[in-house]
């Protein structure tokens, strides 16, 4: 599969990606279901408010939450494929012990998409390979990384939102 996303989409939506917060908020939601927005501090003790309101709204405007009946955060469906796409960068990076064996799922997460993100622009789209301050990977964990790469690339092409600078602001 070929990406067509000029370097400022792709590091657009790799940096909006790899956001810690946005990545805490999407896998608690995922794992245990809604939540109402002022139970987020005690839900997620570990971030900020700031970095709080700044996930939920920047979810908000890529369409990954929105707000459900009883005035809770609920994933959408680009939100929940987006978890699904978290679980499996975790799982190929967890696989490999990558960026080390013992980390945190968003430091795993945040790894992979940085070795993913100059292959999502044309002059580099045959090339998904490793950052060059990486550890060499085997051919089996290459593929496999090509695999994510795609599955990345689908997600993002059918949630282009996440690819420009300005969201679309819903009416």
């Amino acid at each position: 599969m070929s990406a067509s996303f000029t370097p400022a989409e792709a590091r657009h939506a790799v940096e909006l990606l790899a956001s810690r917060s946005l990545i805490r908020l999407v896998t608690e939601i995922d794992d245990n279901g809604a939540i109402p927005p002022r139970r987020l501090a005690g839900t997620l003790p570990d971030l900020s408010a700031h970095q709080l309101r700044s996930a939920s709204d920047t979810a908000r405007a890529h369409g990954l939450v929105r707000v459900a009946p009883g005035a809770s955060l609920e994933l959408t469906d680009s939100g929940m494929e987006l978890a699904d796409l978290y679980d499996a960068l975790a799982r190929w990076a967890r696989r490999h012990s990558l960026p080390a064996a013992v980390c945190e799922f968003s430091s795993r997460v945040q790894h992979v998409l940085g070795l993913l993100a100059p292959s999502l622009t044309p002059e580099n789209a045959d090339r998904p390979a490793p950052l060059p301050n990486v550890r060499p990977i085997s051919v089996e964990a290459e593929a496999e990384l090509a695999c994510a790469r795609t599955l990345l690339i689908q997600w993002l092409a059918g949630n282009s939102r996440v690819t420009r600078a300005e969201p679309e602001r819903a009416a």
